[in-house]
């Protein structure tokens, strides 16, 4: 299982976006982000700074996505 690279919680919008999910509300610093047609949601704390593994692994759990695909995203592919 590969390492999970440091991200930054824009990075980590953008993959969610083009996976269709949608801005849903703010509360504070943290973005809702909801996808529509599988119900799930995704809670991204936005600072300026990269999220620690387990937030993001945490993350990644609740929108149903696995590391591999992150990681793919990030690579580009």
């Amino acid at each position: 299982m590969p390492k999970l690279p440091a991200v930054k919680p824009r990075q980590v919008i953008r993959f969610l976006e083009q996976s269709g999910f949608m801005l849903d509300r703010t509360s504070g610093s943290h973005f809702i982000f909801y996808h529509p047609v599988s119900r799930r949601r995704a809670v991204v704390p936005r600072h300026n700074r990269d999220l620690p593994k387990g937030t993001l692994m945490s993350l990644l759990r609740e929108a149903g996505f696995t590391r591999e695909e992150l990681i793919d995203f990030l690579a580009g592919k």
